[in-house]
């Protein structure tokens, strides 16, 4: 259970899913790393990775200590709800933008 009133991090009380009581990491802060992405770009298995090695960086910087306590979270954006320059942008265009990059 996150404790938002503590601004997220565990009380002794707490328990974290498959962990039990969480003493042993109590007030450890509990790092939460939003990804934004336009629907339909990435693949359920880049989904994967993304989570995977994002929270590998969170170790590599903080310490395996911080592996159980790293949340990773993925917001899909609505194709054409997201613009840059004022131009709307959806999984075709950051595709054929990547494709740009890739081709340079």
């Amino acid at each position: 259970m996150l404790n938002w009133r503590t601004g997220g991090q565990l009380r002794d009380t707490d328990v974290l899913a498959g962990m039990g009581p969480c003493e042993r990491i109590k007030g450890t802060p509990m790092p939460l790393v939003t990804i934004d992405v336009i629907k339909d770009v990435f693949s359920p298995e880049q989904k994967k990775d993304l989570i995977e090695k994002v929270t590998d960086a969170m170790v590599a910087v903080e310490g395996e200590a911080m592996r159980p306590v790293t949340w990773v979270k993925i917001n899909e954006i609505q194709q054409n709800d997201w613009a840059i320059g004022g131009q709307r942008l959806n999984a075709a265009a950051v595709h054929a933008m990547s494709a740009g990059r890739k081709a340079a």
